[in-house]
């Protein structure tokens, strides 16, 4: 049986690094309107190659955040160390979910749609991944090896 939470935290990964890609492909506007500021905004205009290698990175790192999800789901095979990887990865999602907390209490006057919307979204993506790992530990902590004889 599937991890109905880690396949859909795969997809979700896998969203976030496509959308990434179209950022990339977008240009300067569609760094404004994912977040990116203004200065990487400023820099896509003038071409340098710092936005879209910045933004490729990231959406490659949410790929593999992706393979390490659909891995623990049972989608593809192991991956090496499955256990640490979703603990690190779901930990990131949920720093980063969590971060507009005390953004809100110390600079509320910085906080607009954008960040309260994709903070919610990543937040969402955590608790996916924290779910998901949760139900699948008991079969993670197995290590399966193989030999030929």
């Amino acid at each position: 049986m599937r991890n109905s939470w880690l396949v859909a935290a795969g997809i979700l990964s896998v969203a976030a690094s496509v959308l990434h890609v179209a950022t990339i492909v977008g240009g300067p506007d569609w760094y404004r309107f994912f977040g990116a500021g203004e200065e990487m905004a400023v820099a896509a205009e003038r071409g340098s190659s710092v936005p879209g290698v910045v933004t490729a990175a990231i959406a490659s790192v949410l790929m593999v955040w992706a393979f390490y999800a659909f891995s623990a789901a049972g989608l593809i095979r192991r991956l090496p160390l499955l256990r640490t990887a979703l603990v690190l990865i779901t930990g990131v999602y949920l720093l980063r979910g969590l971060a507009l907390v005390p953004i809100l209490v110390i600079k509320p006057h910085t906080v607009d749609t954008f960040a309260i919307v994709s903070s919610l979204v990543v937040l969402g993506y955590g608790i996916a991944h924290a779910v998901g790992t949760w139900q699948a530990w008991p079969s993670l902590s197995s290590i399966t090896t193989t030999r030929s004889a």
